[in-house]
């Protein structure tokens, strides 16, 4: 693999922890992010000439460390003292504190109620997480340029003001929670239908360990059930690079264990007794698991909890689930009219409601419509697995 693909895959795996970790000692989210950013310059430089270091976020975690080290001692800004001793990548784990996980902290600051509140999540999934405004801009339904100029804004708002990397006492993370669930489920929404990509594992992982951190906070278990229910059918999710949608997958290779864990979330999260938008959506997950293992899925159950998120946590991806649900209850023309009843404008870019549109469209036996719609939601697949799926069904249509 070339040194490039490899700097590349090394920024991808290791961005998070190490900007993280800078920050931790260096006091500054932008330094810290600075100061990484040269360490990458610094590994397309050297990488394609001297090889490819056996341990590559150590060597960016020595070069970013040695940069900021550079500009403190330039502005005579301390702690130099602390940045200087910085531990190696091994022993973050043994440093971590009250947080699990250095990325954790790291986005509990980026919830700091000085920043814009509607940038927490965006800053969380660029910064810690490492997507591109791109990625963002599609899971927020806006644009990657209006992303980005959030980002710039935000980010400069932390250097001006001099937001330092404090993490919050555990009476200030339930005020902070929120964004940061938004963010973890956000990162395996973008990465899910991607093979061979971690984040989504990530993802998984981050979840689980935030229960840890948090064990009496209902979202918290509802978001760590939603993402184990997903992430439990990994293995049967695509067939020959092609998407294989839940009522058509093999359950035999779905992650039994995963469920399991999933399940006992979801029972924990119940039993205190706050009801939230994660629990919800576990739910619902929970009984389309189940109704496709016993072959008979309860569409009223899903219709009833679907109307409770649209009610309580209104979005478009709720409404579009909910129409299906109406469809299977009430009938595809029922459905279609709550499709329908979306504003325009507001959907025109949104591809599940395209999709959704095509399928109830093709249910009909409207196939020149739907076929117009399955084009349609074509066009603004970014995944080639997706991609595939909606061809074959509109090839179906003849």
């Amino acid at each position: 693999m070339q040194a490039e693909a490899r700097a590349a895959l090394a920024a991808r795996a290791s961005y998070g922890r190490l900007v993280a970790l800078l920050a931790a000692r260096y006091g500054d989210i932008a330094g810290a992010e600075d100061a990484l950013a040269d360490a990458f310059v610094a590994a397309l430089e050297t990488w394609p000439r001297d090889g490819v270091p056996e341990r590559p976020e150590a060597w960016l975690m020595r070069v970013a460390k040695n940069r900021g080290l550079d500009v403190l001692r330039r502005t005579a800004r301390s702690p130099v003292r602390t940045l200087e001793v910085l531990p190696d990548v091994e022993q973050e784990q043994n440093e971590a504190g009250e947080f699990p996980d250095r990325r954790l902290a790291l986005m509990f600051v980026c919830a700091h109620p000085a920043i814009d509140a509607g940038v927490h999540t965006a800053l969380m999934l660029q910064t810690v997480l490492g997507f591109e405004a791109t990625d963002i801009g599609r899971c927020f339904v806006v644009s990657p340029t209006a992303i980005a100029q959030r980002l710039v804004r935000a980010k400069r708002k932390i250097k001006d003001t001099r937001i330092a990397f404090v993490e919050p006492e555990r009476a200030a993370m339930a005020e902070r929670l929120p964004p940061v669930l938004e963010a973890i489920y956000g990162a395996y929404a973008l990465d899910w239908l991607h093979e061979g990509r971690d984040m989504s594992e990530e993802a998984c992982f981050l979840s689980q360990l935030l229960v840890e951190l948090l064990p009496d906070e209902p979202e918290a278990l509802g978001n760590a059930a939603l993402i184990a229910y997903a992430h439990s059918r990994r293995h049967a999710r695509f067939r020959e690079g092609m998407l294989v949608p839940l009522d058509e997958q093999d359950a035999t290779l779905w992650d039994a264990a995963l469920i399991g864990k999933a399940e006992a979330y979801l029972r924990r999260a119940s039993s205190l007794r706050r009801l939230g938008r994660f629990q919800l959506e576990a739910a619902i997950q929970q009984a389309q698991l189940h109704g496709h293992n016993i072959g008979q899925t309860d569409w009223r159950g899903v219709l009833l909890l679907s109307e409770g998120l649209c009610r309580m946590w209104p979005s478009l991806g709720a409404e579009v689930s909910k129409a299906i649900a109406v469809a299977h209850v009430a009938g595809d023309a029922a459905g279609l009219r709550v499709l329908r009843d979306m504003p325009q404008a507001a959907v025109s870019g949104f591809q599940p409601w395209h999709a959704a549109h095509a399928y109830l469209l093709a249910r009909l036996g409207k196939k020149a419509e739907a076929r117009e719609a399955y084009a349609k939601a074509i066009s603004l697949t970014v995944d080639s697995a997706s991609r595939k799926w909606l061809e074959m069904k509109r090839a179906a249509l003849g």
